[in-house]
């Protein structure tokens, strides 16, 4: 039986062009799903948008149009964001998908047959912003939101509740005996102290203040509360309730199968909190991890569509090539913490580690193997040198711990992992000077041993970084001689594996940059951000 991955975004509200902010939550995804996939897994990767709610309503009133061409317009640029990003997920879902919507109804249905959800009257504070309801207790003083400290809104209507009281001691109980369920754990501590202990209220699930929803069936004039409607897509993407449900088989249902929603941490409440209690009302499993992921920051705080300090990924991409974007997004922030973006940082980040480190790793290997061997890498000896056990030695630990780091949802510590061991290669060419070696004929096995101890280090790394370095990893291959197919990844351990293979010299893989000038550009893109349209 074929081991399982199943990792989601979170759905993203479409109420503004995406930006940086979204690549990297989506990019750092794709990398897992990439990196599984690699090692045999079979995957599925969702991401896509929530649709739905009177903020999008409002915005569309606002441009003119209906709220469906409101949403169909912003659909289209993150679809052309993720393909310039060279995300490869495997479906992208609208909630206003008519499956979706079907499924959606027949969901409300059945927590509603079991008496999960109740028609009472609500009377409250309500952010439109967030989709959030707030009590008495939680807003700020002067009726703002806790959250965006925006202010709310007065509602009084009638609507539907789901009994969130009687889920609070079994989600605590859950939450104890599955200590890896929320990641970080301090947000685990967060949910329990700031809302399941000082008691839970029942969550208004309907709304008919407006219409710009999914429609419930048993009352006319509601509509589905935006958050049920949207933590509900991780199992209709897969086919929960419809003809077709055989991804819901393999993916959720399977107990084999991993399953991983990668989330923002403003979104975190929904996730572990309501998101657990509706499937139990399904008699669902619940996900294996919630992992909450910082936040990329400005040096004016968080980069969002509202503070206008956003920056498109678009213009990074045509200078700089979509692998160094991937690299500085997987490298730069430790997934699960806050980062700040600074051109600084960025040019260092393609400069040091993908110039300096892994370029020029490859192209003093393969201009030596040119030079000392006619382009034909040497067959594999080990411990002919004195350094040789130990790099060796250095890429099989490399291997492991990269494998146990991206199975912890680590892609940045398992990026390290592999650039440590380039790090390791550039000092060994120190260590054993192949141009001293290649003037004594009788150092020639010397010689050997180490390109071809070089060249297999490459090999390890680019096959590691390919996840990331989607496009670059295949033009390292063609330098070594190896097309993609040939590069696979159950021969990293083999250490003969590049014998007799031809090398091709080519371009740089990623020049060096001009630390001012490029410095300059890219503050000037950052001062007046603005989404360039994608062919």
């Amino acid at each position: 039986m074929s081991k399982k991955f199943y990792i989601t975004t979170p759905i993203y509200y479409p109420s503004a062009a995406p930006h940086l902010g979204h690549a990297y939550c989506t990019t750092m995804c794709d990398i897992l799903s990439r990196s599984k996939k690699m090692r045999g897994y079979e995957t599925f990767f969702l991401t896509g948008l929530d649709e739905h709610g009177e903020k999008i309503q409002k915005n569309a009133e606002a441009a003119g149009i209906t709220p469906q061409e409101f949403v169909d317009t912003i659909a289209e640029r993150f679809l052309s964001l993720w393909k310039a990003m060279e995300i490869q997920n495997d479906k992208f879902i609208r909630t206003t998908d008519a499956y979706h919507v079907a499924t959606v109804q027949k969901i409300f249905s059945k927590m509603l047959e079991r008496g999960d959800i109740y028609l009472s009257s609500y009377s409250g504070w309500y952010c439109v912003h967030e989709e959030s309801y707030w009590t008495e207790t939680q807003i700020e003083e002067g009726n703002l939101c806790p959250e965006c400290h925006r202010p709310l809104e007065r509602k009084d209507e009638p609507a539907y509740f789901y009994r969130c009281s009687q889920f609070a001691d079994k989600l605590l109980a859950y939450y104890e005996s599955h200590p890896g369920f929320i990641i970080p754990e301090a947000r685990k501590n967060e949910m329990v102290n700031t809302f399941i202990k000082p008691g839970l209220t029942d969550l208004c699930v309907t709304r008919t203040s407006f219409d710009w929803g999914i429609p419930v069936k048993e009352a006319e004039g509601h509509v589905i509360y935006v958050w049920l409607d949207a933590l509900t897509n991780y199992i209709t993407a897969l086919g929960y309730l419809q003809e077709d449900d055989s991804n819901f088989k393999k993916f959720w249902e399977d107990p084999e199968s991993e399953v991983v929603h990668v989330i923002g941490a403003d979104i975190t409440r929904f996730h572990t909190i309501y998101w657990p209690m509706f499937l139990d009302s399904l008699g669902l499993r619940k996900p294996d991890r919630v992992f909450v992921h910082g936040l990329m920051m400005m040096k004016d705080g968080k980069m969002s569509k509202s503070k206008g300090n956003a920056i498109s990924a678009y213009p990074l991409i045509e200078r700089y090539g979509v692998d160094a974007v991937r690299y500085y997004l997987a490298t730069e922030i430790p997934f699960g913490e806050n980062g700040v973006f600074t051109p600084e940082q960025f040019v260092l980040r393609i400069n040091q580690d993908l110039a300096n480190n892994l370029g020029n790793l490859l192209n003093r290997t393969v201009s030596m193997i040119g030079k000392y061997f006619q382009g034909n890498i040497p067959s594999f000896v080990s411990n002919v040198t004195q350094f040789d056990g130990d790099l060796e030695a250095m890429v099989e630990k490399t291997v492991r711990a990269y494998e146990a780091h991206m199975d912890d949802l680590m892609p940045t510590q398992a990026t390290a992992d592999v650039m440590e061991l380039v790090n390791r290669a550039n000092k060994y060419i120190e260590e054993t000077a192949p141009w001293a070696l290649a003037k004594d004929e009788s150092k020639k096995a010397e010689l050997e041993s180490v390109m071809a101890h070089l060249a297999h280090v490459l090999y390890v790394a680019g096959k590691l970084l390919s996840p990331i370095l989607v496009k670059k990893s295949e033009a390292l291959f063609a330098q070594l001689g190896l097309g993609l197919e040939e590069a696979s990844y159950d021969d990293l351990l083999k250490f003969g594996k590049l014998n007799g293979h031809v090398v091709n010299k080519g371009e740089q893989l990623f020049p060096r940059l001009d630390a001012s000038v490029e410095e300059a550009a890219i503050k000037a893109l950052m001062a007046a951000p603005k989404e360039k349209a994608a062919a």
